[in-house]
């Protein structure tokens, strides 16, 4: 029994490192971003960089109705920050900041769109981006670059 429980503790410390939990930032980061990213992308005309699809603004209308924005701003508004903060998680830059924005978009989402999406969708959504605010963007990030250039 001894030595499973020394075989156990010697994989808990090995994976338990800074590059090991980078690494599982780093796919943190992807997935989190990915899902804002694509949902992002499906509010912009096909082959056109950031520009929006005018039938976004009847779908916010009429689909996203409890929303309480005008779609002259949410529109806009969602489009950009699910393509900003996205593109800010994959690089590591101001990543609690980013993470916090999805939190919050995510909430939003939640409470006025879809609020029966909580389980499974939201709450993993939710999990991922906690889990960014506390523990930030890892080793892999431009955010720990800044902080080893501060000297922090």
């Amino acid at each position: 029994m001894n030595r499973v429980v020394g075989l156990y503790d010697r994989g808990v410390a090995l994976i338990a490192g800074r590059v090991p939990e980078a690494f599982a930032l780093l796919l943190l980061r992807i997935a989190l971003a990915g899902v804002f990213w694509r949902s992002g992308h499906t509010k912009t005309v096909e082959g056109a960089f950031l520009t929006i699809d005018p039938v976004q603004y009847d779908l916010f209308a009429s689909e996203f109705s409890g929303l309480p924005l005008d779609p002259v701003i949410a529109v806009p508004l969602t489009t950009y920050a699910e393509h900003i903060f996205p593109a800010l998680l994959l690089l590591g830059l101001a990543t609690r900041f980013s993470a916090g924005a999805l939190l919050v978009m995510t909430l939003v989402i939640q409470t006025f769109i879809f609020p029966d999406a909580w389980w499974p969708v939201h709450s993993l959504w939710a999990a991922m981006a906690a889990i960014l605010i506390v523990r930030g963007g890892g080793l892999f990030s431009l955010d720990a670059v800044i902080a080893r250039l501060r000297g922090r």
